[in-house]
């Protein structure tokens, strides 16, 4: 028997994105396609989640080549919304994505996450998924996420999809075109810290302390970059730890003279 709901066949499956499409891009709808018998991926670069002084009128947007990405990975639907559309004039209605959103990212972007959460609200209403995709690398995005879809109500399946990494390590990002090429040569130190943090950890080191240092001074050896913040918390809350223990988030944020970039790693 196909279920149909509101002309769909469900399950229906979702995919967002800002634009600037890579290749993580496409392994989420890889994954969104096999999940849903409807997929139904949205394009909005969404104002609301970029701060006064970041790089909303420089991001990387190719409409045309994002549009071939999602005809070649079999979307069904494509939700474009204008910025009048998710914001008619006069709206002045936010959600408040609760601590999380003030912590780390939230700390550094201001702002940032309480968009994040509106978007994502407004979206997930506008198309009512079953399984919504999402890439590890923004995983306290993703904690957002998760919290205001339970609190409006919205039952999705969320699926996280692990980080798609270039063969030196660097998470793909649609800012990684930002870099110049020494600080493409740079950039992979991020994830080899991580590494070396979790190897630690593996090894008996629970200390997070100990943990943030040997992050510092592996990161250190790149004079083109500035590390914004380590954490090592909860994956729930993101709440900070004096122990490292399973399950916990080593996370990174760090700045670059062209680019900010952030990355992770989840201790197993």
């Amino acid at each position: 028997m196909v279920e149909v709901r509101n002309g769909l066949i469900s399950p229906v499956s979702m995919m967002a994105t800002l634009g600037g499409m890579h290749r993580g891009h496409e392994v989420l709808l890889a994954e969104a396609r096999v999940s849903g018998d409807t997929l139904i991926a949205s394009l909005f670069l969404n104002p609301t989640q970029f701060g006064p002084n970041e790089d909303l009128a420089r991001y990387p947007i190719d409409t045309e080549r994002d549009l071939e990405i999602f005809r070649a990975q079999g979307v069904d639907i494509l939700f474009m919304p204008s910025v009048r559309e998710m914001y008619p004039p006069g709206n002045d209605v936010y959600i408040d994505p609760g601590p999380i959103g003030n912590i780390l990212e939230g700390a550094k972007r201001s702002g940032h996450f309480r968009g994040v959460a509106t978007v994502v609200a407004k979206i997930c209403g506008a198309i009512r998924p079953d399984v919504a995709v999402w890439g590890a690398k923004d995983a306290q995005q993703n904690v957002v996420i998760r919290a205001v879809t339970e609190a409006l109500g919205m039952r999705i399946e969320h699926r996280i999809i692990p980080t798609v990494r270039d063969e030196d390590g660097l998470a793909l990002s649609s800012r990684n075109r930002y870099l110049s090429e020494d600080e493409r040569k740079a950039a992979p130190v991020l994830y080899r810290a991580l590494a070396i943090a979790a190897n630690l950890w593996e090894a008996g080191e629970d200390r997070v302390s100990t943990l943030k240092n040997h992050v510092g001074s592996v990161v250190a050896v790149e004079r083109l970059i500035q590390l914004d913040y380590v954490s090592v918390a909860t994956p729930d809350t993101f709440t900070e730890l004096d122990h490292a223990q399973s399950g916990a988030v080593i996370s990174l944020a760090a700045t670059l003279e062209n680019a900010r970039l952030i990355d992770n790693i989840v201790l197993k």
